[in-house]
């Protein structure tokens, strides 16, 4: 390819020989007319298409003669690099020289490199098999918000079991409609996963499909959006055949836009390279049909649980017994409540979602009344709107409740804000008529003075 003084113009290579412990099998070799050395560009260039080698070829601007080449290779990452979230070096610099002096193979050069990315990545591999990523966020409001919404999002990457290596966040008047983030940011978060060696790259709102192909195309790495990290913790927890019928559903109604055709494209990765060209689009109308089948069977399947459960608080009305259901942002410490209550052994961890199956047990109060006490799935901002209209049967559970015990971890930070997350959900399901117990739970990490201070804004 020839180029002019302005620029060189590079095809589309899609995804032709990349791979994880690879590079192009190109050398990028251009002239720079005064007398620079390789610029941030040219760099920018070699990490982003992956290139053998960049060099410019500096030219006598008398003469026309070629004189010194600047040359520079990607380095391969070391396992105690890609643990340290500091930047490595990404580049390897070859010494300055005139044509007729260079005395490099470069070919054997280049094989070295790549025997010893692809040797750093299975020892990498081997050590940690988790998936690395890079968080991703795009400010448009307050900063604080951004940063508030950001440390939310590495507590549900944590609980996913994803090792989070860096985050970024971008401020921005408007988010970018195909990209999201910026150009200039766009390949700056390239060259960083490239530098740590991250998988993925999780940003924090809801993508829309387009943005994602997008994205995953400019990349070539897996992205996935909030509300994908939402439900991937959801159906690592779903234990239940119940709680196992809601995570599935709203996976497909998540997934059913998203489904795309061609092997290379964006969602071949997310959703298992479905279809190809041609022949192809009929399979993905099939695909699309099959997940709108089950889509609806497992409507009826919850439809069906849904009244059985209203069978059953029928029943528990005939006795009389009052019910109580504990509610709240997600791990803030509802079945650990629970079982201090009633004196259970209801599984609790310190973790998101830890509970996706709602749990009854009987209470006896001082007075011989006894009391039917419900552990219920927790909520979070932004909570995926097909999840909750998955988990609605779940949650009429608490339609029923005479009482509500609205848990607040209040040794978070953040925690006014859930407190108003958590008002905002249970006004969309109509419950905010049943009266409310605010409880100030894991007390015992905060001092006398910070406690005092919790309790005053907890006031109504």
């Amino acid at each position: 390819m020839v180029g002019d003084i302005r620029g060189i113009e590079l095809p589309d290579f899609k995804r032709v020989r990349v791979a994880s412990g690879r590079f192009r099998g190109l050398r990028c070799i251009h002239t720079h007319l005064r007398g620079e050395q390789l610029t941030q560009d040219d760099l920018t260039d070699l990490a982003l298409l992956r290139l053998d080698l960049m060099a410019a070829i500096e030219v006598d601007p008398t003469t026309g003669l070629p004189g010194l080449i600047h040359a520079a290779h990607l380095l391969p990452l070391h396992s105690g690099e890609l643990e340290n979230a500091s930047a490595p070096d990404l580049y390897g610099f070859l010494e300055p020289g005139m044509a007729s002096q260079l005395d490099a193979d470069f070919l054997e050069l280049i094989n070295s490199l790549e025997d010893e990315m692809a040797r750093n990545r299975r020892t990498a591999r081997r050590a940690e098999v988790r998936d690395r990523t890079i968080l991703v966020g795009v400010a448009t409001g307050p900063l604080t918000d951004a940063e508030e919404s950001m440390a939310e999002l590495a507590e549900l990457a944590a609980s996913a079991d994803v090792v989070v290596q860096d985050k970024i966040i971008q401020r921005r008047s408007a988010v970018d409609p195909r990209t999201v983030l910026g150009k200039g940011k766009l390949d700056e978060l390239i060259i960083r996963a490239l530098q740590l060696g991250a998988d993925m790259l999780v940003f924090d709102s809801e993508l829309s499909p387009a943005q994602v192909r997008s994205l995953s195309e400019t990349t070539d790495l897996k992205i996935i959006d909030r509300s994908q990290l939402i439900l991937d913790i959801f159906a690592q927890r779903a234990q239940s055949r119940e709680g196992k019928i809601q995570v599935e559903l709203a996976q497909l109604k998540y997934l059913l836009p998203r489904l795309i055709a061609g092997q290379d494209s964006a969602f071949s990765r997310l959703a298992g390279g479905i279809g190809g060209r041609g022949p192809g689009e009929t399979k993905l109308e099939t695909d699309r049909r099959r997940v709108r089948d089950r889509i609806n069977r497992l409507e009826r399947e919850i439809e069906e649980q849904r009244q059985r459960r209203q069978e059953r608080r029928k029943t528990r009305t005939r006795h009389g017994l009052p019910i109580i259901s504990i509610v709240g942002y997600t791990n803030a410490g509802k079945s650990t409540l629970l079982n201090a209550l009633t004196k259970s052994t209801v599984h609790a961890e310190q973790r998101m979602f830890a509970t996706l199956d709602p749990t009854s047990r009987r209470l006896r109060l001082p007075r011989d009344q006894e009391v039917i006490i419900n552990d219920t799935v927790g909520f979070i901002r932004a909570l995926p709107p097909d999840l909750l209209s998955a988990f609605r049967a779940t949650l009429e559970e608490i339609s029923a409740s005479s009482l509500l015990i609205h848990a607040v971890d209040v040794s978070n930070p953040r925690w006014p804000q859930q407190v108003q997350s958590v008002k905002r959900i249970l006004v969309e399901l109509k419950l905010a008529d049943i009266p409310v117990i605010l409880a100030l739970n894991k007390a015992d990490l905060l001092d006398d003075e910070d406690l005092a201070g919790a309790v005053r804004r907890a006031q109504p």
